[in-house]
């Protein structure tokens, strides 16, 4: 039974989570064939109080993810769900955009490739080539890293605002290994250089024995929106090899980057003009 939220109380955090969790059941009962649907049919669909199935709805509606016929008064999936579900699409029309980019670097350096986005203080990785080789970092799409911690957090941190920053560093960086960047000025000296190299390097400082190279990739606006990188064992990338690899990564990164609409002398000369 879900517990009701009398006048005046605080909802507790289980009634909140369930209340979360029946909107969530709820905007999945819609599909194709079920395009429209009344309260007392989402009701039996949900085994929930036709008065619950009503409040959730009424919420739903308010924040856009759903909408009522006013002639048959059924619900339908609101613009804000077509919207969110529009912006996962992009996000996977891109990953499909950068393969064949990725699929080259894999092979011109023999490592396993990514490509990661940031979010909040975290990188998810939306795109992993395996390296070929008997030794080789494995990466399923979907995890995610502390940003700080990678060459591919790093290279996109260097390109946030200063807002951004600011609320990574007050949250505090935990030491992950010996190599871990901890101290915030330090980090800031190090993302200052890599906006000035164009790439970055995380040398054991995620996990050791573990290397990695990444360079920004940027979308038609120049807004740095992902990275691609290269990552293996400390004892095959060496520092000398990792930096041999530089021009390779950071080209296969400007290649998803000019898929992606990003012309830089374009940008330039419409500065000078400005």
């Amino acid at each position: 039974m879900e517990l009701e939220i009398m006048p005046g109380k605080v909802a507790k955090p289980k009634t909140r989570l369930s209340s979360v969790a029946n909107a969530i059941r709820l905007i999945k009962v819609f599909s194709d064939d079920r395009y429209e649907i009344g309260i007392s049919d989402l009701g039996k669909r949900l085994q929930l109080p036709k008065s619950t199935v009503h409040r959730l709805a009424s919420t739903l509606v308010e924040a856009g993810m759903l909408e009522q016929n006013t002639e048959s008064g059924k619900y339908r999936l609101g613009l804000v769900v077509f919207e969110l579900g529009s912006l996962v699409r992009r996000k996977m029309d891109f990953s499909s955009e950068a393969k064949s980019f990725l699929m080259e670097l894999r092979e011109k350096t023999g490592e396993t490739v990514h490509l990661a986005i940031l979010d909040n203080a975290s990188i998810v990785y939306i795109n992993s080539l395996e390296s070929k080789q008997a030794i080789r970092m494995t990466l399923e799409v979907g995890m995610r890293k502390p940003a700080y911690t990678t060459a591919a957090g790093k290279v996109m941190l260097a390109f946030q605002t200063e807002e951004t920053l600011n609320r990574l560093l007050a949250a505090g960086l935990k030491e992950f290994t010996a190599n871990t960047i901890v101290d915030p000025e330090a980090f800031r000296q190090e993302l200052a250089l890599i906006r000035t190299r164009g790439h970055a390097i995380a040398d054991e400082e995620n996990e050791l024995g573990v290397r990695s190279l990444a360079a920004p990739v940027r979308d038609h606006f120049g807004v740095v929106i992902a990275a691609a990188s290269i990552a293996g064992p400390a004892h095959r990338l060496t520092k000398k090899v990792l930096t041999s690899f530089i021009p390779d990564v950071v080209s296969a990164a400007d290649a998803i980057s000019g898929r992606l609409g990003y012309r830089p002398l374009r940008l330039t000369r419409m500065h000078q003009l400005g």
